[in-house]
C-alpha cells in the first residue's frame, strides 16, 4: 500500500504542477493580449498624429498657395496694365 500511497502522492504533486503551469500560462496568454492591444493603440496615436502633423502640413502649403495665387493675379493684372498704357 505504502507504494501505491507514494504514486499517488508524485501523481498528485505532478497535477499540482500542471495546473499551476497551465494557470500561468493562461495568464501570461492575457498578459501578452493586452500587451498587442496596447502596442496596436501605440501604433494608432503614432498615425494619428502622424495625420495631425500633415493636416498642419497642407494648411501651411495651402496658405503658400493662396499667397503665389494672389501674387500672380497681381503680377498679371500689372502687365495687363502695362500692356494698356
Amino acid at each position: 500500500m505504502s507504494d501505491f500511497s507514494r504514486l499517488v502522492g508524485e501523481q498528485m504533486a505532478t497535477m499540482e504542477k500542471l495546473l499551476y503551469i497551465q494557470t500561468e500560462l493562461e495568464r501570461c496568454q492575457e498578459i501578452e493580449e493586452e500587451l498587442r492591444l496596447l502596442q496596436k493603440h501605440a501604433n494608432m496615436e503614432s498615425i494619428q498624429d502622424e495625420i495631425q502633423q500633415m493636416k498642419k502640413d497642407l494648411r501651411d502649403i495651402h496658405q503658400i498657395f493662396e499667397r503665389q495665387t494672389e501674387e500672380l493675379i497681381r503680377s498679371y493684372q500689372e502687365a495687363e496694365t502695362a500692356l494698356k498704357r
